[in-house]
């Protein structure tokens, strides 16, 4: 057994129980204990840092040397045994708060090189999405479990005016202006565009088929670690968004026909 092979089951294991404890927080109503961040819009509860807690507790017993970073500790452990954990112990935290269904937890781990395994949880679909380095993503729901290629997608999937796009936006009121005009030109030219509000459950759906593709700026390590490897490993092409005025560095997933025509749709301001 590989060293990813190893380490997806841990990945997984820490999904659902981090994804076990925010449905039981959401069961018992709703959140007290709520601030901001960055930003008015940009929310943090008591639920983020308890995922996180139990995520961080779980991994120091199974594995005391590897490093951490997660998006609530504000700032990363680098450990000594050349691995990382990534993990956004809820993402999708605005449609947590106001009862949205549409949040998971994502555990990814590397190495300095690259993502060796990763599992984004959706508790409220009970759908679990896996992959490591070496081996086709999958899908389990309950006790059935399917592989996720995106590689012999139909031809007409790959044409710009039949795609299905997700997206985000930032917190950033000023970020978010010039999002809303590259959205204003990419509407015209595509089948329709999605919003959301979880980029780990954005890219997990993208590597599934359910979105054609899917663009956003701003995100971070946490967000797409474990989905941008779910969407490779499922042959899509992972390309980074470049940076220009009020439009911070992003990602763009695609199947590789419509990576560069949607590049130069929504790559610029």
């Amino acid at each position: 057994m590989s060293q990813a092979e190893e380490l997806l089951p841990l990945a997984v294991e820490a999904a659902r129980m981090a994804g076990g404890l925010l449905s039981a927080r959401a069961g018992r109503g709703a959140e007290r204990d709520v601030r901001a961040k960055s930003t008015p819009t940009d929310l943090v509860s008591e639920a983020d840092h308890s995922s996180e807690r139990a995520i961080r507790e779980l991994l120091a017993r199974r594995r005391p040397r590897d490093g951490f970073v997660g998006e609530e500790q504000g700032g990363a452990e680098a450990g000594d045994s050349g691995l990382q954990w990534v993990v956004d112990p809820l993402d999708g935290t605005v449609n947590y708060l106001f009862g949205i269904p549409q949040w998971c937890v994502s555990v990814a781990v590397r190495d300095g090189e690259r993502t060796l395994a990763g599992a984004v949880y959706d508790p409220n679909r009970d759908e679990l999405f896996t992959a490591t380095c070496e081996s086709a993503p999958m899908l389990a729901r309950g006790e059935s479990a399917e592989r996720l290629d995106r590689s012999d997608a139909p031809s007409e999937c790959v044409e710009l005016s039949k795609a299905m796009l997700a997206t985000g936006f930032a917190y950033d009121a000023r970020v978010r202006a010039a999002q809303a005009q590259v959205l204003a030109r990419a509407a015209p030219r595509v089948r329709d565009i999605r919003r959301f509000g979880s980029a780990a459950l954005d890219l997990a759906w993208t590597a599934a088929g359910r979105f054609d593709a899917y663009f956003e700026r701003s995100v971070k390590q946490w967000d797409i670690a474990a989905g941008a490897l779910l969407c490779e490993r499922a042959g899509l092409s992972v390309l980074e968004l470049p940076v220009h005025p009020n439009l911070p560095w992003g990602i763009l997933v695609a199947p590789p026909a419509l990576a560069e025509p949607l590049m130069e749709l929504v790559g610029g301001p």
